[in-house]
């Protein structure tokens, strides 16, 4: 259950889709649904109504997955009767199927980059309210993979230029960079981590600042220009929907820099999200290669 903040729209709707599109292709057959904090009826599902709808459907789903398990069973016996009446030796029988009888009855993963205390409060409240007994992930960040995607961002708004063969910087536009948040100064500290890891791939100074709270993006601004950098970038760790385009507008107006684009549906996005889902449950994910663009 992907828990989407922020003013339900269309543009949300579509990249919360398009993210459940990439985890449903790491895990055939996810069975992924959206609930928006802000939701108002059929049209953009509220979190609360769409988890009191999976505690109600729970005892069907485990109900298929025993007959789907039950079912691989017998086709597996059958493969192995056929084989030793035609004379083969069966080296090695397969595992039967596990069959789930407990756990939640979903696991809500906070589509955020990092700490949002009062999102996190409202969804917690969400899922105790719905009587879903669903279990909350961490948010995604902080992430090697998310430092990567506000790279790969930085690059295409031309802020930063990159190797696309390794991902990795030869050269960069902005000697300064200003790593926008929102979840005041809390989220600001956890995004300096995924901003040293930016700094790392940058080989520039980089600075958490929260847009959410007054005046702090124009700080960070003025601290890097008192550093010694001259053409400053925002760079925004969020996902897209949290906060308005109209508000990193201006932060970057107001800071006197570029902004490059939200993370948005930069596919490490989704394969978060999915690794988050797993983790809850004890499902190992195949390992893949880095994620290009």
């Amino acid at each position: 259950m992907l828990a989407v903040p922020g003013a339900p729209n269309d543009g949300a709707r579509r990249l919360a889709e398009e993210l459940l599109s990439i985890a449903r292709s790491e895990m055939p057959g996810l069975d992924a649904q959206i609930g928006f904090l802000d939701g108002d009826g059929e049209e953009f599902p509220q979190l609360e109504a769409v988890l009191t709808r999976a505690a109600q459907q729970n005892p069907e789903r485990l109900r298929q997955a025993a007959e789907a398990a039950k079912a691989l069973a017998d086709e597996a016996a059958e493969a192995i009767a056929a084989a030793e009446a035609a004379g083969e030796v069966v080296d090695e029988v397969p595992p039967v199927p596990t069959v789930p009888t407990d756990g939640p009855a979903a696991v809500v993963v906070p589509l955020l980059a990092g700490p949002d205390n009062a999102q996190l409060r409202r969804i917690r409240q969400a899922v105790m309210s719905s009587g879903s007994a669903a279990e909350l992930t961490d948010v995604l960040g902080p992430h090697p993979l998310l430092a990567e995607a506000l790279h790969v961002r930085l690059s295409e708004a031309g802020l930063a230029r990159a190797d696309r063969a390794r991902l990795f910087t030869v050269a960069t536009a902005a000697d300064g960079i200003i790593l926008a948040t929102v979840g005041g100064e809390e989220a600001a500290q956890a995004g300096g981590i995924t901003g040293m890891l930016l700094s790392a791939r940058l080989a520039v100074p980089v600075m958490a600042a929260a847009l959410d709270e007054d005046g702090a993006v124009l700080r960070v601004a003025e601290q890097l220009r008192s550093a010694g950098s001259a053409r400053l970038a925002l760079a925004p760790y969020l996902i897209g929907p949290e906060v308005s385009t109209e508000l990193i507008s201006a932060a970057a107006e107001e800071a006197g820099c570029s902004a490059a684009e939200a993370l948005g549906d930069y596919p490490a996005v989704g394969k978060l999200a999915l690794s988050k889902y797993a983790a809850a449950l004890g499902i190992t994910l195949q390992q893949a290669s880095p994620v290009m663009r």
